[in-house]
């Protein structure tokens, strides 16, 4: 079955990029471990902040693929020799995958106590207005193009 996007118009020339960026998003939206924030810090700063509890920092992999923020996390099961009589911290693994609108870029990640800190600026470029020259073409007659069809070229000796 075919499916209908909203991208298809004529009008929408080159933005099936933003199409496959909202399929990504909505994916990673049916993600809930573990759970995290999104708050601004500043006039053009926002943080994303994850409850990890267990993961040390040679636990997690904070990386950027694409115009994707990818986290993945993951604990060798130290568990052999444990009895356990109640598990209830999850330190299983995860990946918590986020899109990135473009201009903005990651400027650091820190964790502490349990809590990890991805940092980011959205970098604002001016915007610029671009007058493109329009060309005449030659005038055609009977399909061809006038003036001669022929080329004078002089060579340098």
């Amino acid at each position: 079955m075919a499916r209908v996007s909203g991208f298809n118009s004529p009008l929408l020339l080159g933005f099936d990029h933003f199409e496959r960026l909202l399929d990504r998003a909505s994916k990673a939206s049916a993600e809930g471990y573990p759970p995290y924030n999104i708050e601004q810090i500043g006039e053009s700063a926002l943080r994303i902040t994850l409850a990890v509890a267990g993961f040390t920092t040679e636990d997690l992999i904070v990386s950027i693929n694409e115009n994707q923020l990818i986290i993945r996390g993951r604990i060798d099961d130290d568990a052999a020799g444990k009895v356990y009589l109640h598990r209830g911290i999850a330190t299983r693994q995860f990946q918590r995958s986020l899109v990135l609108a473009e201009g903005i870029e990651v400027t650091g990640a820190d964790i502490d106590n349990g809590i990890l800190h991805v940092d980011f600026e959205r970098i604002v470029s001016e915007a610029k207005v671009r007058t493109i020259k329009i060309e005449p073409r030659p005038a055609r007659g009977n399909g061809r193009a006038e003036g001669p069809e022929t080329a004078d070229v002089e060579t340098n000796s």
